[in-house]
């Protein structure tokens, strides 16, 4: 039996090579293209690589060598996670994602690193490579010298987010190879890549990655996003005590690369079996790099056959005052499709299932501004961030829908109330009116001032309390006009 194993393999492989084959001449084409790892994380062991050499546009999955970087320091010495930092101007004006702070704002470097791991915030990148490097260019150097030690041979920085940049190109192969080594040199800084979900004063935001609380046992990394790379994905997770990498770039969006890495990794857990009969495929670090440019997929992903605009947190999982919402559709027709084991069972399930189930219960990690605190000092510290963030007034269609209702139609039906109201204002419309728009109550709204403040009018019927307070009340129904036409 064991002499027949190798001809049985070899037959086995030649037919399953002559069936891929002909499956490839029979499928569509892709839209766009795509580049897909699967590794294990102890051994480095190849599980599957289509176009994982090939450079690539690495987006946001650049912070995963940003964190490496810090947490490097931290380990060394040269930092503590207490640290503070500064927001700088250059800082707070990079591009969203971000939180969006203010040049002059202090935080630690253990809630910089939070914010940007989970919220993919670009600000906080920045601001943990000015503390760490000096400077961008600084904290560049680096980064592409640990990249280099690491064995990264297709990958080069030039900025700490990903941010679109000519220079800053990486690929699956090289983001495998970071995976593993963040895993292997930091471990005791591993739950910086798994946070649920973050709450900063009012404002919960999740983990842009979708595996992480419905995908069983996920537990890392980091997504990423620009127009000319597509939608991309470094995801890990583990199962009985085996961990497996999945490396997707250049999914049509945030849905689809969650379904392609789940896939990955549900068909790596289920095939333990069946290895024998399989090529080996080596270690990731033996792939051969492709000496290409990297595709530029930015027609595909941001052209005007979007419906909307696309960015990092496609679907992302945002919610304000507690708890996580997340979205229950698949975009891009990506409802049907199926995970397989082995593709020799039936469907595990739909995509649009997996997407649609709320992530597992879990407790926001709190995040702040300012030094480290803890206790009563803490809860001062999340309440004076949540103070400052304001609110903004409805506007647009919401202010349009205010002027319909009831501080326009009440009037109609009693104008002697009205006239009553504007010879004789009583105390309530008058602290009612200077609450809405800062001015007294006792100058009747004639139709150009109830044009100018409709704001003025939709308030006070909220509350029922002046629906007879304008002189002529037709005047409010006249903006409505447009509106409805609109």
């Amino acid at each position: 039996m064991h002499a027949l194993r190798p001809l049985l393999r070899q037959s086995l492989f030649n037919l399953l090579a002559a069936g891929l084959a002909c499956a490839a001449l029979l499928a569509p084409r892709a839209a766009s293209a795509e580049a897909l790892l699967l590794i294990e994380a102890d051994s480095g062991k190849v599980l599957q690589a289509e176009n994982a050499t090939i450079p690539w546009y690495p987006a946001s999955v650049t912070k995963i060598m940003t964190a490496y970087v810090t947490l490097k320091a931290v380990k060394d010495g040269r930092l503590t996670l207490d640290t503070l930092l500064t927001v700088s101007p250059t800082a707070a004006s990079q591009s969203p994602s971000k939180m969006g702070f203010r040049p002059g704002t202090q935080l630690t470097v253990d809630n910089a690193l939070k914010m940007m791991m989970v919220k993919s915030a670009n600000d906080m990148a920045v601001v943990l490579a000015e503390g760490v490097g000096g400077s961008i260019d600084g904290f560049s150097a680096l980064m592409n010298d640990t990249a280099q030690k690491l064995g990264m041979t297709q990958t080069s920085y030039v900025n700490p987010n990903g941010l679109p940049a000519d220079g800053q190109i990486t690929s699956a192969r090289d983001l495998g190879i970071l995976a593993r080594s963040f895993l292997r040199d930091l471990p005791e800084y591993e739950y910086f890549v798994h946070i649920p979900a973050i709450r900063l004063g009012k404002r919960v935001t999740g983990n842009f990655n979708k595996l992480i609380g419905r995908y069983p046992g996920a537990d890392g990394f980091k997504t990423g996003f620009i127009c000319a790379s597509g939608y991309n994905l470094v995801a890990s997770a583990t199962r009985n005590g085996r961990r497996l990498i999945a490396v997707v770039l250049g999914a049509n969006s945030g849905t689809a690369r969650a379904v392609k890495a789940a896939q990955l990794l549900e068909r790596g857990f289920s095939q333990d079996n069946l290895t024998w009969l399989r090529p080996s495929l080596g270690t990731v670090d033996k792939l051969v790099p492709v000496d290409a440019s990297p595709p530029n997929l930015r027609d595909d992903m941001c052209g005007s056959h979007r419906k909307r605009p696309a960015s990092d947190d496609d679907d992302a999982l945002i919610a304000t005052n507690g708890g996580l919402s997340g979205s229950a559709s698949a975009t891009g027709g990506e409802a049907q499709v199926t995970f397989f084991t082995a593709g020799l069972q039936p469907p595990l399930m739909k995509a649009s299932e997996l997407m649609a189930s709320a992530p597992a219960a879990a407790e926001p990690v709190l995040v702040y501004t300012g030094p480290t605190r803890t206790g009563t000092a803490l809860i001062a510290a999340v309440a004076a961030d949540a103070d400052q963030q304001v609110t903004p007034k409805p506007r647009g269609k919401k202010s349009r829908v205010a002027k319909r209702p009831d501080a326009a139609d009440k009037p109609a039906d009693k104008p002697k109330d009205a006239k009553t109201a504007a010879a004789k204002p009583d105390a309530k419309p008058v602290a009612a009116a200077k609450s809405a728009d800062g001015k007294s109550a006792a100058k009747p709204a004639g139709t150009k001032h109830a044009a100018a403040k409709p704001d003025a009018v939709a308030k006070p019927a909220a509350g029922g309390e002046q629906a007879a307070k304008p002189a002529k009340p037709k005047a409010a129904t006249k903006p409505a006009k447009p509106a409805n036409n609109s």
